[in-house]
């Protein structure tokens, strides 16, 4: 995501697309603008990525405490995800680290501490969409569970004295349908999380006097990142298609997309407040 000087960007061109990761083989790099344009396209990345960790998160959660399923499960749900809509660096990965087991044969994620740490761009992010004043609701929302799950010591405290129900599990006849609505919470989730993205970054583009090429962008997220997944081809399609495009949603491709998912979404959403769940 090189930004600076444009007339510099002819001269470093073939070296940096010649390295980079492709797509479809076009390169995954490109100029994105002058200035600090590239610097703050990789900040907005790193916190659409802070909001997919956390949805995933979210939907490992409520399969363990809800549908009462394994790990083991939980992996083969995520596998099957990421052969649909939802193929991507981050699922894929999850469904890896959910299948492995430590040598004692439990499963290494039963291991590791739930704690998160940050870097800081994912926080960033939220600050500076605050001082545009675009709401940025799901990262701001992920970068608040990083923050608390930092206290881990204060958690452990509240479990102990605040009460609260305790989910009660489905039962066999109800988990497939359960599943069916959580891939399309996640999936309506990450859209609006990518579309928060996107808004932040064209209201940037007006403070700063950036001219940014949108589909550019979308195509450099589409391999080689962590952000990596196969809907980063439809929204390079939506800004090739208009690229004055005021939001993703208003794209006949997300609205659809948004529009079936919701139903799924909803009771999703009903099913994690029943159950005291943070979602």
């Amino acid at each position: 995501m090189p930004g600076g000087a444009k007339e510099a960007w002819p001269h470093i061109k073939d070296i940096f697309q010649s390295i980079s990761a492709k797509s479809d083989g076009e390169p995954c790099c490109d100029w994105v603008g002058d200035a600090g344009a590239g610097h703050y396209v990789k900040m907005v990345h790193n916190g659409i990525e802070y909001g997919d960790m956390q949805l995933i998160c979210e939907a490992y959660d409520l399969m363990k405490r809800v549908g009462g399923f394994t790990d083991k499960e939980i992996s083969e749900v995520f596998a099957k995800w990421n052969k649909g809509v939802l193929d991507s660096f981050l699922i894929e990965i999850t469904r890896d680290i959910l299948a492995y087991n430590d040598d004692d044969g439990t499963p290494i994620v039963e291991k590791i501490l739930d704690s998160a740490g940050q870097k800081g761009t994912g926080k960033w992010t939220a600050i500076n969409a605050l001082d545009l004043g675009m709401p940025v609701t799901l990262i701001g929302e992920a970068v608040f569970s990083r923050c608390l799950s930092a206290l881990k010591q204060e958690r452990i405290r509240a479990s102990s004295q605040l009460a609260g129900p305790q989910p009660t599990k489905l039962p066999e006849s109800e988990k497939q349908a359960f599943v069916d609505n959580l891939e399309q919470a996640l999936y309506a989730s990450k859209i609006i999380s990518y579309a928060q993205g996107f808004m932040l970054i064209r209201e940037a583009a007006k403070e700063y006097g950036w001219k940014l090429n949108f589909p550019s962008i979308a195509l450099m997220w589409r391999g080689g990142c962590i952000i990596r997944s196969v809907f980063l081809g439809e929204i390079t399609a939506a800004y090739r298609e208009n690229p004055d495009l005021e939001n993703l949603l208003f794209h006949p491709f997300f609205n659809e997309a948004i529009t079936k998912a919701q139903s799924g979404w909803r009771k999703t959403i009903s099913k994690a407040v029943e159950s005291a769940i943070a979602s």
